[in-house]
């Protein structure tokens, strides 16, 4: 299958065998996935391996926008013994563009969640950012609007209508796209049958 697409087989007694990959990078290896009844068997370049459900300590979800691509989500794994797994929404398609996997990364991670909860007990699910970085980018988040309107208030009382305009233009756009990153990245757990919508993508 291709990179992103998700891919079922169904056999006569193993549960289905679910794979997602994407390629992190213009120049870089795809990374590929894929869920059987014991664990993830992930390649990634040269590299491969395979981690057991029972195995995994950590799972964080996260909103992840970047410059290329503003609908971007990425779920990051960490077990004993075994290199982080990064699995993200987007894929790498040319030098000006990113695909968005959005329905073959949802149902992957769904999958995900589902056989972790079935095998293993003691993981933690982590949504958003980091509580150490999180709560310090509001405050510089918040700093950062009041200087942007305090700048609005000298110039529109020095006369400076379009000055004023171009930057209420700026604090507007900075307010939807910081405050998107905010709201959605708030810091917190979950439980793996409840995902939480607002770090998904819209199915």
């Amino acid at each position: 299958g291709g990179e992103g697409k998700m891919t079922e087989q169904v056999g006569a007694v193993k549960s289905e065998t679910v794979s997602y990959s994407y390629r992190p990078s213009l120049l870089g290896a795809p990374r590929a996935f894929t869920l059987t009844d014991f664990g993830i068997d992930w390649i990634v370049g040269g590299r491969s391996g395979s981690i057991p459900f029972d195995k995994v300590r950590r799972l964080r979800m996260s909103f992840r926008p970047n410059n290329m691509q503003s609908h971007r989500f990425v779920t990051e794994l960490w077990a004993e013994g075994f290199p982080k797994l990064q699995v993200v929404s987007s894929s790498w398609k040319s030098m000006f563009e990113q695909e968005r996997f959005d329905d073959a990364y949802s149902g992957f991670i769904r999958e995900l969640h589902r056989r972790l909860a079935n095998v293993n007990g003691t993981t933690q699910f982590d949504r958003g950012s980091s509580p150490f970085i999180y709560w310090p980018g509001i405050v510089i988040f918040v700093g950062a609007a009041f200087g942007l309107a305090a700048l609005i208030a000298r110039a529109l009382q020095a006369g400076a209508i379009a000055s004023a305009a171009i930057v209420a233009a700026f604090l507007v756009l900075f307010l939807w796209q910081a405050g998107n990153f905010f709201r959605r990245n708030r810091p917190g757990t979950y439980r793996p049958e409840a995902l939480p919508a607002d770090i998904m993508p819209r199915e």
